[in-house]
C-alpha cells in the first residue's frame, strides 16, 4: 500500500497527549485514530475504529465493525467508553475500557478492562474486577469511563475513573498502574469531588501550560460538561470553573480535546447521546469555547470515545488490516502526488497566463495572510509543467511603485499581446479599491505603472460595489480585448489598441444574476463565450464558482440551470473555493480551473479571518457533449499533467 504524506497541519490529541519524554515529535504525525463505541446494545458496545487526516472529518475502519472481540476480551460480554494512550517510549499503546453490557442495568458492572499494544492492532488483555480485587467494596454499583495518563513525578502511567457505592455520588478514583499494565500497584483513592459533594464522571485530563485541566460531566446538579484545574494530578488541590463547557442545550458527556500543532486552538468534541451526535467546539484558553459550525464529518454515529495522534506508518498498519475507506484516499497522498495548494504559502485571486514568449506558464496572486487583506505587493510564480512552481519575486510594489494607491493590492490579471513583433505584458490590478495597470516586456517584469488609475468610477447606474477585480479577454474572433471588474455588480468596456486605456463609450453592466459577487472570468470555446463568477463572501466557507454564456463578449449572458462548477467538500475539509482563472492548454481541448480556498486544514476554524488566509489550488475542468462546464471536484491530489 502507498505510504501517506506527512502532513504540517494536523492536531495533537490535548487528552492523550504524549509525555515531554515521549520518542516521537509532533511533525511525524499523518492523521488521527478516533476509538469509540456505538450504542448501548451488545453489538454496538464493542472497540471500533476511525481515521482523520485532519482531526475533524473522521472515516470509520472496518466498515463500522467491532475492530476488538468483545467477548475475548471482557468478563460481561460487551465494552465501552474505549481510551487510548501512546506510552512514553512513544511506541507502546495503552488502551483502557468499561467492561459493561448496559441492558444488564446501569448498576451492573464492576471491572474495567485494561490493554497494551505495540501496533494499535493485536492488544493483549486484562480484566480488573475492582470488587474481587479490593476489601471494602461489597456495596460498589458501577465502573465507569476509564482514562490513562501518565505521570511523570510518578514516573508511572496513573488510570483514572469513576464509581459509585451504595447511595453515595459516583466519584473519580485513580491508581497507578502496575509495570506490566495487567493490575494496579494499590488500592483505588479518590482523586476528584466537586465541592457541592454532586456525582462526577467521564474524567478527561488535559496538560496544559503546566496545569491539568479536569473536564468532566455533573450528575444531579445540572448536567453537562465542567474543568477543575491543578497543577498536581494527585494533590488533591483542584480549583472548579463555575460555568459549563458544552455548547448546546441538549445532554452530553464523554468529552475528549485535542489541540491544533500550528496554532493554541484546542477542540473540545463530546458525545451528544440523546441525539446521536457529536459536536465540535474550540478554544484558545480551555475556558471559553465557541461551537464549530462547518467542518466536521463522520460517516458514523459513534459514542464515547477518544483521539490520538498517528504517524505515517501507523495509519498504513491500519489500512492495511482493516482497509481503505473509501473516500478517505483523495486526502491521503503520497508527498510525490499531493499537489494542492500548487503555491507554498497564503495566495488568492490567482490569475494563470501562458506565455508563448517564454513556453511557460505563470500565476498572478493576491499575495494573502494580512489582517482585512493588509497586502501591498504582487508577486509572480513560474512553471514549466503546471506542478512545480518557482516563486519570481515581487513584480509590483504598490508602496514603491503606485503613488496613487500604496495599500490592498488585490486579485491581479495579465495579458501578453505581440505589439510590432515584440510581446508586450499588461497587468492589471487592484490597488486602494480602484483599478490600475501596468506594463512589461517580459512576464516577470519589471512593470512600470500607468501613473494613474484605469478604473476609479462606477459605471452609470451602478451605486453600490467596489472597483475591484479586474480580467482581461481578448476575444480570438475579433482580436478585441476587454476588460472585465466589479464587486456587486459585472462591468465591461472594449480597451484600446493601447491595452492602457478603455473606450468609455462601450462601457456596459452585464451583472448576469443575484447570485454574482465578484471575479469575473471569461474565456472562448467552440463559439461560447463562458462568463464564470464567484457567489458569496471569501470569508464565507459557501465562496462559490457559478458560470453562464453568452454568444458575445459583452453579454448578455444566458445564466443556465445547474450552473454552479465550483464548491465547498466538507468531508475533505476544503472551504471557501472560488476566484478563479482558466487555461487552456494551447493547441489543445484541455482545460484547467485555478482558484482559491480556505487554508487547509485549518481554515475552516478562522472565522471570518479565513477570508485572507487563504492558498492557491488547480484542478481539471471538463465540459459535456452540449458544451455545459461540469462540475469540479476540489481536491489536494490537483493534477499530474507532466
Amino acid at each position: 500500500m502507498k505510504r501517506f504524506i506527512y502532513l504540517l497541519f494536523v492536531i495533537l490529541s490535548g487528552s492523550t497527549a504524549l509525555p515531554a519524554s515521549a520518542a516521537i515529535q509532533s511533525t511525524e504525525y499523518a492523521g488521527y485514530l478516533f476509538a469509540y463505541f456505538t450504542g448501548n446494545d451488545k453489538s454496538g458496545e464493542a472497540v471500533r475504529y476511525a481515521i482523520s487526516y485532519d482531526g475533524l472529518n473522521y472515516r470509520a475502519l472496518n466498515g463500522n465493525r467491532p475492530v476488538l472481540d468483545s467477548e475475548t476480551i471482557g468478563s460481561t460480554g460487551g465494552v465501552r467508553d474505549p481510551h487510548i494512550l501512546r506510552g512514553a517510549d512513544g511506541e507502546t499503546f495503552y488502551m483502557v475500557l468499561t467492561d459493561m453490557v448496559s441492558a444488564n442495568g446501569w448498576n451492573s458492572n464492576r471491572a474495567m478492562v485494561l490493554l497494551k499494544s505495540t501496533d494499535l492492532v493485536n492488544w493483549t488483555s486484562t480484566v480488573v474486577n475492582i470488587q474481587e480485587t479490593y476489601p471494602k467494596q461489597d456495596d460498589l454499583l458501577r465502573v465507569w469511563a476509564p482514562q490513562t495518563i501518565y505521570d511523570p513525578g510518578a514516573g508511572k502511567y496513573m488510570v483514572y475513573w469513576s464509581m459509585k457505592h451504595g447511595d453515595g455520588p459516583d466519584i473519580i478514583y485513580y491508581a497507578y498502574a502496575n509495570a506490566a499494565f495487567t493490575g494496579f500497584e494499590g488500592e483505588p483513592k479518590p482523586l476528584f469531588l466537586p465541592e457541592n459533594g454532586k456525582s462526577c464522571i467521564d474524567g478527561d485530563i488535559v496538560l496544559k501550560d503546566g496545569v491539568y485541566h479536569l473536564f468532566y460531566k455533573t450528575e444531579g446538579d445540572g448536567n453537562g460538561i465542567k474543568v477543575a484545574t491543578a497543577s498536581s494530578l494527585t494533590a488533591g488541590s483542584w480549583q472548579e470553573q463555575p460555568d459549563y463547557k458544552q455548547q448546546t442545550v441538549d445532554a452530553v458527556e464523554g468529552s475528549c480535546v485535542v489541540k491544533l500543532i500550528d496554532s493554541e486552538t484546542h477542540i473540545l468534541m463530546y458525545d451528544v447521546y440523546m441525539k446521536g451526535r457529536y459536536q465540535f467546539t474550540k478554544s484558545t484558553d480551555l475556558r471559553h469555547f465557541d461551537a464549530i459550525e462547518e467542518g466536521i464529518s463522520m460517516d458514523f454515529k459513534p459514542r464515547h470515545g477518544t483521539v490520538i495522534p498517528i504517524t505515517a506508518d501507523e495509519l498504513e498498519r491500519l489500512t492495511d488490516r482493516w482497509g481503505m475507506p473509501s473516500d478517505f484516499a483523495e486526502a491521503n497522498l503520497t508527498d510525490s502526488t499531493r499537489r494542492n495548494p500548487v503555491l507554498k504559502g497564503s495566495y488568492a485571486d490567482p490569475d494563470i497566463l501562458y506565455s508563448s514568449k517564454t513556453g511557460k506558464y505563470y500565476i498572478y496572486p493576491t499575495s494573502d495572510g494580512f489582517d482585512g487583506w493588509g497586502g501591498y505587493a504582487f508577486k509572480v510564480f513560474s512553471s514549466t509543467d503546471l506542478v512545480h512552481w518557482e516563486d519570481e519575486g515581487v513584480i509590483l510594489d504598490l508602496k514603491a511603485d503606485v503613488p496613487w494607491a500604496g495599500r490592498n493590492a488585490w486579485a491581479p490579471c495579465i495579458e501578453e499581446k505581440e505589439i510590432d513583433g515584440q510581446y508586450r505584458y499588461f497587468f492589471y490590478f487592484t490597488g486602494a479599491q480602484k483599478i490600475g495597470v501596468a506594463v512589461a516586456d517580459h512576464p516577470t517584469g519589471p512593470f512600470r505603472d500607468l501613473g494613474k488609475p484605469l478604473i476609479d468610477f462606477k459605471p452609470e447606474g451602478v451605486s453600490g460595489g467596489q472597483e475591484i477585480d479586474p480580467d482581461v479577454f481578448t476575444d480570438p474572433m475579433s482580436g478585441k480585448s476587454y476588460l472585465y471588474w466589479g464587486n456587486g455588480y459585472m462591468a465591461v468596456a472594449e480597451l484600446n489598441d493601447d491595452m492602457v486605456s478603455i473606450k468609455r463609450e462601450t462601457i456596459r453592466v452585464i451583472t448576469p444574476d443575484r447570485t454574482f459577487r465578484e471575479g469575473a472570468y471569461i474565456i472562448y470555446r467552440n463559439g461560447t463565450y463562458y462568463f464564470l463568477w464567484s457567489e458569496d463572501d471569501t470569508r464565507s466557507p459557501n465562496y462559490r464558482i457559478r458560470y453562464g454564456t453568452s454568444d458575445s463578449p459583452l453579454g448578455p449572458i444566458n445564466v443556465p440551470d445547474d450552473n454552479l462548477i465550483l464548491s465547498k467538500d466538507p468531508g475533505l475539509g476544503i472551504y471557501g473555493t472560488g476566484h478563479n482563472s482558466v487555461l487552456q492548454i494551447p493547441g489543445k481541448d484541455e482545460w484547467y480551473i485555478v482558484y482559491h480556498r480556505f487554508r487547509y486544514p485549518d481554515g475552516i476554524l478562522l472565522g471570518d479571518a479565513a477570508g485572507y488566509n487563504r492558498e492557491v489550488c488547480i484542478d481539471r475542468m471538463e465540459f459535456d457533449t452540449d458544451g455545459r462546464i461540469l462540475p469540479v471536484k476540489p481536491t489536494h491530489g490537483g493534477i499530474t499533467r507532466f
